[in-house]
């Protein structure tokens, strides 16, 4: 009997992505907005970005051992990579990130 397809698991993405943040200051919403324009015009549905502020879950940052704010860690793919600081240099975080810095061709409808 064929599985319909939404009994199909979804296929995970290839990055997944965990940004430590302390509230809505201006640095955590610049590394916020440049981590959404980095994923989106690189990795448009591949990733999986987990917003974490540290004032609300202290746990998880003492559990990443996070000393500054804000940090972004690659957990996937592996090696983890981490980068603190508001991630406004796109070249470093892409070089960093290991992420193809050649964006996709646009499809012209």
């Amino acid at each position: 009997m064929p599985m319909s397809p939404a009994a199909i698991p979804p296929e995970e993405p290839a990055y997944e992505f965990y940004l430590y943040v302390t509230g809505a200051t201006p640095n955590s919403t610049r590394a916020l907005r440049n981590i959404k324009e980095i994923c989106e015009l690189y990795l448009p549905g591949q990733y999986i970005l987990k917003i974490i502020d540290i004032y609300r879950e202290p746990q998880m940052a003492q559990q990443e051992q996070i000393v500054a704010s804000p940090t972004l860690i690659r957990h996937r793919p592996l090696p983890q990579r981490r980068l603190v600081g508001d991630l406004s240099n796109r070249a470093t975080v892409l070089a960093v990130l290991g992420i193809d810095h050649q964006l996709p061709p646009t499809s012209i409808s």
